[in-house]
């Protein structure tokens, strides 16, 4: 178990570092050598059928489909658990997010490679909203009904379902080309440690609730 924890914590610092020289590099006007690996790339998927596929898919990333979409579930969550809390923190946890989501962008500062405004594509680009916040929305919803599904079978197969879903979601920026690769990675980063702090924060309030 050390060993695992180990390992995790070494594999979490060696990435927030590269991220950290990913932003250094960014704020000085230079582009991260993994941004000019992939630009080939990205250039080979308009009109293709994979560029359709994830220019449908990004709208689940979307601000106009999730904050209905989060009001929703959050009214959802407190009548399945028939508790306040999971709805009241889910909501505010991706509300948070985004706020946090948007200062980064504001103190990185980095232009877009291209601006869609019909896709929610506008403003600063590192890192991706949808990769970071979509990862608390869906990820949260996963832990939630994990805790109502027995199945062992069931709860693997929705958190590999919301994993999946999470991950085309964040791609579907560097595929349609309003982000660069590092936007999207860096979203995922950052929005995994949103969502693990949130699932920290609502386990200590339960037991604080239960002790009292």
């Amino acid at each position: 178990m050390k060993k695992r924890r180990i390992v995790f914590t070494s594999f979490s610092v060696l990435v927030l570092v590269i991220i950290g020289i990913w932003i250094m590099k960014i704020v000085r006007g230079e582009v991260p050598y993994v941004d000019q690996w992939t630009r080939a790339l990205v250039a080979t998927f308009p009109d293709t059928y994979i560029y359709t596929f994830f220019r449908g898919v990004t709208n689940l990333g979307s601000e106009g489909f999730m904050y209905p979409f989060t009001a929703i579930v959050a009214v959802l969550l407190i009548i399945l658990f028939r508790d306040w809390l999971p709805g009241v923190l889910f909501g505010l946890g991706i509300y948070v997010t985004h706020q946090f989501n948007k200062l980064i962008k504001y103190l990185v500062a980095r232009d877009r490679p291209t601006i869609l405004e019909e896709a929610n594509a506008v403003g600063e680009s590192f890192p991706s909203g949808h990769a970071m916040v979509p990862i608390v929305c869906y990820g949260l919803i996963a832990y939630f009904l994990a805790k109502k599904i027995k199945s062992t079978t069931i709860v693997l197969f929705v958190q590999i379902f919301f994993a999946l879903l999470v991950f085309f979601i964040g791609i579907s920026r560097y595929v349609i080309n309003v982000h660069y690769l590092t936007d999207v990675v860096a979203g995922f980063v950052f929005g995994f440690i949103c969502f693990i702090a949130l699932v920290y924060l609502y386990e200590w309030l339960q037991r604080l609730r239960t002790r009292s």
